[in-house]
């Protein structure tokens, strides 16, 4: 599931504001995590609780910048948390070709924002039926948070890779339910269609079975009135 770059991003920070961490995360690349100095941390102690909106975008090493292109890429094409293993923006274009790439890839993908679409893009990829109806919620800590236009402005930036993402994302998913609707339309064409042949089919047999019994009806009645003949 992809979301909103900005809300995501206010929604993480708000999530560690109120002590989450991930220091149970290993960040497996290659077989190995990374160094101290490959992978800096933003904050002393045990968590980051109460930190404010501008100390999260503060930190350079923050994961949460442009996390859902980090977490769909192959690291291990531009060496993994080593960002001197190339130059910024040739690794900033890896990163975002190959989460394309294995989004593309992926036989379902949703987005948050369109609830039941995704529902209707899962059940149809997978054959499989929900219970209830998918509930779109539009009221979140993030869409509680009032942040001025400058600090939006910032969190687009941070998450620049995320939000060119999210475009290709949104787009390839829309086409993905257009074209699963125009083929469950199809379908459902195709099978009146069959049904109407088989309901043909039956009548004509029908009709078939009473031009027998009538014929059989005439000659029985010939057949007598010849013996009273």
């Amino acid at each position: 599931m992809l979301r909103d770059p900005v809300s995501r991003y206010l929604s993480e920070w708000k999530h560690v504001q109120r002590g989450a961490t991930w220091k149970t995360s290993l960040h497996m690349c290659d077989g190995r995590s990374p160094t101290p100095d490959e992978l800096p941390t933003c904050y002393l102690g045990d968590d980051w609780s109460g930190v404010s909106l501008q100390e999260f975008m503060d930190c350079g090493y923050n994961l949460a910048n442009n996390r859902q292109v980090r977490m769909l890429a192959d690291l291990s094409l531009v060496g993994c948390y080593n960002l001197t293993f190339m130059n910024e923006s040739e690794r900033n274009m890896i990163l975002l070709q190959s989460a394309k790439n294995n989004l593309k890839n992926m036989a379902f993908f949703g987005l948050t924002e369109f609830q039941r679409k995704t529902q209707y893009l899962f059940e149809r990829t997978f054959n499989l039926k929900f219970i209830s109806p998918f509930t779109q919620f539009n009221i979140t800590r993030a869409s509680n948070v009032d942040i001025d236009e400058g600090a939006r402005k910032r969190i687009e930036v941070l998450n620049f890779l995320d939000m060119q993402l999210y475009e290709y994302a949104k787009d390839l998913f829309l086409q993905r339910f257009q074209y699963s609707k125009q083929e469950e339309h199809q379908k459902n064409r195709q099978k009146r269609r069959e049904e109407r042949r088989l309901l043909r089919e039956q009548r004509a047999h029908q009709w078939q079975k009473e031009e027998a019994a009538a014929e059989i009806a005439v000659t029985e009645d010939y057949n007598s009135q010849v013996e009273r003949w």
